[in-house]
């Protein structure tokens, strides 16, 4: 699941729980609003877990100078 995904997920969880007073017979709407932000935000945890550990910070390397290079600068 991508980050964009989970995103929708919870705005359409929260959308379903706190902004529509429908009735469904055999459901219930609030119950699979919040059921649709925990997934958003268990997906968003996760997805964010991995991309930190993706990130590997590799310092540069410092150039070497050798002794013929310091003779062509003087």
């Amino acid at each position: 699941m991508g980050l964009g995904i989970c995103i929708i997920l919870i705005a359409v969880g929260a959308i379903l729980t706190f902004a529509t007073d429908w009735e469904l017979e055999g459901a219930d709407l609030d119950l699979v609003g919040l059921i649709f932000m925990a997934v958003g935000l268990i997906g968003t945890a996760v997805y964010s877990s991995i991309l930190r550990r993706r990130r590997v910070v590799v310092p540069p390397v410092a150039p070497t100078v050798t002794d013929d290079d310091r003779r062509k600068l003087l």
